[in-house]
């Protein structure tokens, strides 16, 4: 009998991005944060990725606490409706706050007090903004790709990756329970450390980490982010002996690729 297509899960995951201001020789300013998720985790162990996860049904953007584009020009951006698309920057917003303390929100100082409320539900995003008089700064945010997992995965999700520069005054922090250790990386750094087997890489993650590494500064890459088109990607997968090779639209074989049924990553 036919297997139901799951329905993908609405995620959001940020490339959060600064300037090392004494890079290493051969290597550009750009530096990116990663973190690498608890090894027994159900989903995506071990995988090192971007701040990001699910959407939560507290992601409702709150007008009053809200500016640049408005929900409906995300949606445009984004390619999906205005509803969605507030759910997915709201998202980035939250996740990129849980998991890395920085809150890309103002004009005063980030309420850590509350990171640990958040966390664990006992607020929303919304109940912290309004305490503490913030306003979410969607336009801190620039759309980068949309992944979605492939349809015979039995764990699916559309996924909004985003690139945003690290506001100043503000510090990215490993204080996660889901990570065993998060810092910053020059890209060229990561893929190579990937290429080696050192560090475990999903498609969304390698590929996005690649694109990233063309451009030397964070202005650089926001500046790239308002030219990309966004179209949704389906990667795909197929076996070359012992190996599972991805396999991403436009490369040579994905119409002939297989399907492997494995976790998609918001990451």
């Amino acid at each position: 009998m036919p297997t139901e297509t799951v329905v993908p899960k609405p995620a959001a995951t940020v490339l959060l991005l600064r300037d090392d201001p004494n890079p290493p020789p051969g290597r550009a300013p750009l530096q990116v944060f990663l973190q690498r998720r608890v090894a027994g985790m159900a989903f995506a162990g071990g995988m090192t990725v971007f701040p990001g996860g699910g959407v939560d049904p507290s992601d409702r953007p709150d007008p009053a606490r809200w500016s640049g584009p408005s929900p409906a020009q995300w949606g445009e951006r984004l390619a999906c409706d205005a509803e969605m698309a507030g759910a997915l920057v709201h998202a980035a917003v939250r996740e990129t706050f849980e998991e890395c303390g920085v809150l890309l929100a103002g004009p005063g100082p980030s309420p850590h007090h509350e990171r640990e409320a958040l966390v664990a539900h006992r607020r929303t995003l919304g109940e912290v903004l309004a305490g503490a008089q913030l306003t979410l700064h969607s336009e801190l945010l620039a759309a980068w790709s949309r992944w979605i997992t492939p349809e015979q995965s039995p764990k699916r999700y559309d996924t909004a990756f985003f690139v945003a520069r690290v506001p100043e005054g503000q510090e990215a922090d490993a204080h996660t329970t889901e990570a065993v250790e998060a810092t910053w990386w020059h890209p060229a750094t990561a893929l190579e450390h990937w290429e080696r087997g050192d560090m475990q890489l999903l498609a969304p993650t390698f590929t996005s980490l690649r694109e990233i590494a063309e451009h030397p500064d964070a202005a650089s890459v926001l500046a790239a982010a308002t030219q990309r088109v966004i179209t949704p990607i389906i990667p795909m997968v197929r076996r070359e002996g012992d190996q599972v090779v991805v396999v991403l639209p436009g490369d040579p074989g994905f119409e002939t690729a297989e399907m492997h049924l494995t976790p998609g990553s918001p990451g």
